[in-house]
């Protein structure tokens, strides 16, 4: 038992309420159960209830024994002054208000439909990574479908605050939040930190000024980023054979560095992660790739508020990395064969995780409604990602056609499954109502 089914219990009723009585004796009529609190104080407000005929509009405390109730501290904190009863499951200790009366006291034990207990208890003990797998097939469709569009508005409402609160630390600009958003995605997860770090170094401005030389832009992006092998930085090591490429690299570096003060700002080579990554997906290819998108858009920002179709953006994302890093994967280290530019999955999950994510951002700072619906139509229009979690979902044969399915699919999984949150899952909750 837990107060999370006890909560349940009593905001949906499914307890004996004819001729209820108080722990005290006295007879009870709810009127309301009022709003779940989802903040500090008591955990339902706006409850109406009668006690012995005499109407009461407060809060209910809900607890699995009553003496949580000073377990908790309640009893020395004035917001709980305004509960009107207190509902338990199990009645161990009476409790009395700061003047002394005693809080009327509900206790659900022998009230509840032994039938939610078991349908809950089953749900939380399930060993199926998707907890109501065996119970799915049971649930209405319409109940699925709503849950689907819930959990996508909330999952696409957590990235935006993401984005917001990168805009909050960059002044409001959103020039610069839309190059370190988009910069951090660039790194596909595991490389996100060290991404994010990096545009957060190398100031957007300062890329604008070189904007036309791709060379100059690589060259702050990798030499910031610690990624230039040691030996070109020491112009004294002139036992070195360098690649030409890699000379030049680093003499634009070595001068726009000290011209922009950014020696101090260098990264260390290690916080770049390349072990399990394909080496078409290693940070020195995407980041040569980044470069290419930044040197030919002199405003991501604007190009995102005003493209139109979601085929805009796979064609923005068509990007081919420069000549030294179609034959290399990592400095110095030659490829045997051609390295992939960017491809069309690799351009979704952009896509998906950054512009979809920043426009819903600037759509809610802006109120603009009609890029938020844009954000989720672009969305429906992309191919749903294959991975573990939608591979789960359609063995439930949920259908998973786009990225809308899939996005609403995996924080339905993250945020509701793996927790065992199913009481605030529309199916979950359904099915545990079912007799």
């Amino acid at each position: 038992m837990n107060e999370d089914i006890l909560n349940f219990i009593w905001r949906f009723q499914y307890f004996e309420t004819g001729h209820l009585q108080t722990d005290e004796g006295q007879s009870l009529s709810i009127s309301r159960t009022g709003l779940l609190n989802t903040n500090a104080g008591p955990d339902f407000t706006h409850v109406r209830v009668q006690i012995d005929g005499v109407e009461w509009v407060g809060c209910v405390e809900i607890h699995v024994k009553a003496s949580d109730w000073l377990l908790h501290q309640h009893e020395n904190d004035k917001a709980y002054e305004s509960v009107v009863l207190h509902v338990v499951w199990e009645n161990d200790l009476p409790i009395r208000r700061q003047d002394g009366t005693l809080l009327p006291t509900l206790t659900l034990k022998g009230l509840v439909r032994l039938s939610i207990l078991e349908r809950y208890a089953q749900l939380q003990d399930e060993k199926d990574e998707i907890p109501c797998a065996k119970l799915f097939s049971q649930a209405g469709h319409l109940q699925k479908l709503g849950m689907l569009d819930k959990v996508l508005l909330e999952r696409l409402e957590k990235k935006a605050s993401l984005v917001i609160e990168l805009f909050q630390n960059n002044q409001q600009n959103w020039k610069d939040t839309t190059y370190q958003w988009l910069g951090q995605h660039f790194g596909f997860k595991l490389n996100d930190p060290a991404f994010l770090r990096l545009t957060q170094n190398v100031p957007w401005k300062v890329l604008q000024k070189h904007r036309n030389s791709l060379l100059q832009i690589e060259a702050l992006l990798f030499g910031t980023a610690g990624l230039i092998p040691e030996s070109e930085l020491q112009a004294s090591n002139s036992t070195h054979q360098m690649d030409e490429y890699v000379q030049d690299l680093n003499r634009e570096y070595q001068f726009l560095s000290a011209k922009y003060g950014l020696q101090n700002s260098r990264m260390e080579d290690h916080e770049w992660k390349f072990l399990r990554l394909r080496p078409a997906g290693f940070p020195t290819v995407r980041l040569a790739q980044f470069a290419t998108l930044l040197s030919k858009n002199p405003s991501l920002f604007t190009t995102f508020t005003h493209t139109e179709k979601v085929s805009s953006l796979f064609d923005l994302f068509q990007l081919q990395q420069s000549v030294y890093w179609k034959g290399h994967f990592r400095f110095a280290k030659k490829s045997k064969s051609t390295v992939p530019d960017m491809g069309k999955d690799a351009a979704s999950l952009l896509i998906i995780n950054a512009v979809v994510p920043l426009m819903v951002a600037y759509a809610r700072q802006r109120h603009v409604p009609e890029l938020l619906d844009k954000a989720i139509s672009w969305l429906s229009e992309i191919p749903a990602e294959n991975n573990r979690i939608t591979r789960e979902w359609e063995r439930l044969e949920m259908k998973v056609k786009t990225a809308a399915d899939s996005q609403a699919l995996i924080e339905w999984y993250n945020n509701y499954c793996t927790p065992r949150k199913c009481l605030d899952c529309t199916v979950g909750a359904a099915l545990v109502r079912s007799n």
